[in-house]
C-alpha cells in the first residue's frame, strides 16, 4: 500500500516530504517518493513504506488529509501497488 499525497507545494523536495511523512508517523520507514506527472497546479507524489503494519498507512493517510502544509492544503489517500 502506498499514500497518494496530492497538492503539495511546488519545489518540495523528495526529502522534505519524507521528513513530513515521518513526522505524523514515526513507526513508518519511507522506502520511496515517487512523483506523479501532472500539468503542475497540484504537484503530487506517492510514497511507499517498508513493511507498513496493518492499517499503518491508511491512517497517516486520514491524518494528513487537509492538512494545511507549505500553505497548501494536502489530498491524502492510500492506493494499492
Amino acid at each position: 500500500m502506498k499514500l497518494w499525497l496530492g497538492n503539495i507545494a511546488p519545489g518540495t523536495t523528495d526529502e522534505e516530504v519524507s521528513d513530513f511523512v515521518k513526522k505524523y508517523s514515526p513507526g513508518l520507514e519511507v522506502k520511496k517518493v515517487d512523483r506523479i506527472e501532472g500539468d503542475g497546479t497540484r504537484p503530487a507524489v506517492s510514497v511507499e513504506f517498508v513493511n507498513p503494519p496493518f492499517g499503518a498507512v491508511e491512517k497517516v493517510a486520514m491524518r494528513l488529509h487537509r492538512m494545511q502544509w507549505k500553505g497548501r492544503e494536502l489530498f491524502a489517500q492510500t492506493m494499492q501497488f
